[in-house]
């Protein structure tokens, strides 16, 4: 999960821009927001040497670009102050991959292998949330459960974290969701992973992500885990139509600018302040405004998710906080009674937020994280 979220704000009145005049002064718009966000991201980070500041302050629409910073923070994340990074198990097998696929996109994907000479008991494949990355706090959460005899798998979407592709910009759900499919599909197929349980865990927007996956492959996994998932976006926060109209018609005109209005959910997503001051540290994710077709793309996938949530026949697993404000834990609710799965499961954490697995006190981060392989052990 990073600092920014699905939850979306209703845009300010005002003209649409037209015309190659109005698509310049977009631009500029754009570029100027993206400047602010990462001088205040930069200024967020406790601690941080210049170096590191001035990192994180570069504009990182590009993929070199996140893959230099990612470079220049990595030796500071084993002594960041949160349980994820010093309490990672040790001998944990991982490899890290650039392959590109059919559509000619280079994709980073990463892999945790339970400690040599312990047997896998199965393959579970993570779809992370929006603006986020599969690297930084999933590392953490990853190792646990490689530690508990998984294979883990995870990659970073096009226009994410280090794979290729405009920073924070999603052309279509769906094609997003077929990348998804590819990637996995391909590391399905190897001699090892081949004859193992295969499992996806989505969070967030990575709940919506494995939701069309297991819709789009509905007998090809052996289970659905969902941490706090965007599903249905709630009615008091999404546009009214006339609204979501002309965004969607403005989103052909201009669709890479950062013009959607969003809250900075932060602080809601992390019940612990000092593990949201961590968070600053996860420099390549999406922070600056949400590009007019990314939100189009968002609402249009939670509507066609909703239409079909009794199609979901997998075994489930669905986790929330029950004081999540970012992703309404009442959905999760709905989701659950909606699937069609006869084995499902919902299980909701009192008093927690969105970020159940990064935000959390260590004892919660810990139950959820045991949760989910107790739950992946009853299910090989």
């Amino acid at each position: 999960m990073a600092a920014t979220s699905h939850r979306i704000a209703r845009p300010p009145p005002g003209p649409t821009p037209r015309g190659a005049a109005g698509r310049r002064a977009a631009a500029v718009i754009a570029a100027a927001v993206a400047k602010g966000a990462q001088r205040a991201r930069a200024r967020a980070l406790e601690g941080a040497s210049d170096e590191l500041r001035a990192a994180a302050a570069q504009c990182l629409d590009w993929a070199p670009a996140r893959r230099r910073v990612r470079a220049a923070f990595a030796p500071v994340l084993p002594t960041l102050d949160h349980c994820l990074f010093k309490m990672a198990p040790k001998e944990i097998q991982m490899e890290e991959n650039y392959e590109t696929n059919s559509k000619g996109v280079e994709i980073f994907w990463k892999s945790w292998l339970p400690r040599e000479g312990t047997a896998t008991k199965a393959a579970l494949f993570f779809c992370h949330g929006y603006g986020d990355t599969c690297t930084f706090f999933f590392e953490g959460i990853a190792k646990r459960i490689a530690a508990a005899g998984y294979a883990v798998y995870a990659m970073d979407y096009p226009g994410f974290g280090l794979s290729y592709g405009l920073h924070g910009y999603i052309a279509s759900f769906d094609g997003m969701v077929d990348h998804v499919i590819e990637q996995y599909a391909r590391i399905r197929d190897m001699k090892e992973v081949r004859e193992l349980p295969h499992f996806l865990l989505g969070q967030s927007m990575g709940g919506a992500v494995a939701l069309k996956v297991h819709l789009k492959q509905q007998k090809e996994w052996d289970g659905v885990l969902l941490v706090a998932p965007m599903c249905k976006i709630s009615e008091d926060v999404t546009p009214p139509a006339p609204v979501l109209k002309a965004l969607s018609i403005l989103s052909c005109l201009l669709p890479e600018a950062k013009l959607f209005p969003q809250q900075d959910i932060g602080d809601l997503a992390f019940r612990d302040p000092r593990k949201r001051e961590v968070a600053e540290y996860n420099a390549i994710s999406y922070s600056d405004q949400m590009r007019l077709r990314t939100a189009v793309e968002l609402l249009k996938a939670t509507k066609d998710i909703e239409s079909q949530l009794e199609k979901i026949s997998s075994p489930l697993l669905i986790l929330h906080g029950a004081a999540d404000m970012v992703t309404d834990p009442h959905v999760s609710k709905f989701l659950y009674e909606k699937a069609s799965a006869k084995d499902k499961t919902l299980k909701l954490y009192e008093g927690a937020y969105h970020s159940i697995l990064e935000g959390e006190p260590d004892d919660r981060i810990s139950t959820a994280i045991s949760d989910i392989i107790s739950w992946l052990d009853s299910h090989c």
